[in-house]
């Protein structure tokens, strides 16, 4: 089973804008797990063979801007694993993952840690909400996400991102 990420995907962190992302050409493999209910399918990505393309200034837009350029986000996954009900079509993967902020190649900033439950349900948080979509005969699906980052230890980030602070994920993916 194949995940792929798409575009129209949505990124938001706190009060500020959302980000809209074209996540187009990410994804990976899933290991289907065996399990004893014939309806549901249990899942489970590696994290080695598993891409997220960073948001830069050709992917990634602010307030219909580009990213300046030299701004980079990248993002390396650490767990993707769930379940998916093969009669409704819902979806429901723990998602574990780290954000790199990084400026040219001179500012580097400490990761921001993702920890969250992607869905194709609803999900509501104390400043963001989202609808996702179930899965789609044709394979399209949307997840959403609600996280709370930490403190990275950084006092400019945590200041600027007024970290801890929620933030919301749209993804529109394609699994078959």
């Amino acid at each position: 089973m194949q995940l792929k990420s798409l575009e129209g995907c949505r990124l938001a962190i706190g009060k500020y804008p959302s980000f809209s992302y074209n996540a187009y050409g990410g994804g990976g493999e899933a290991t289907i797990l065996p399990n004893q209910k014939s309806k549901l399918l249990h899942i489970n990505f590696s994290s080695k063979a598993f891409s997220i393309p960073p948001l830069t200034s050709k992917t990634t837009k602010f307030l219909s801007l580009p990213l300046p350029p030299g701004f980079k986000i990248e993002m390396s996954m650490d767990q993707l694993k769930g379940t998916i009900d093969k009669n409704s079509g819902e979806v429901l993967l723990k998602f574990e993952s780290n954000f790199l902020f990084s400026i040219g190649s001179i500012l580097k900033f400490p990761k921001l840690i993702v920890k969250t439950f992607l869905t194709s349900g609803k999900v509501k948080g104390q400043l963001h909400e989202g609808e996702g979509h179930v899965l789609q005969a044709n394979g399209s699906i949307k997840l959403v996400g609600i996280s709370i980052i930490p403190k990275t230890g950084n006092k400019i980030l945590d200041t600027f991102l007024g970290l801890p602070n929620e933030a919301l994920a749209e993804l529109q993916c394609e699994i078959k």
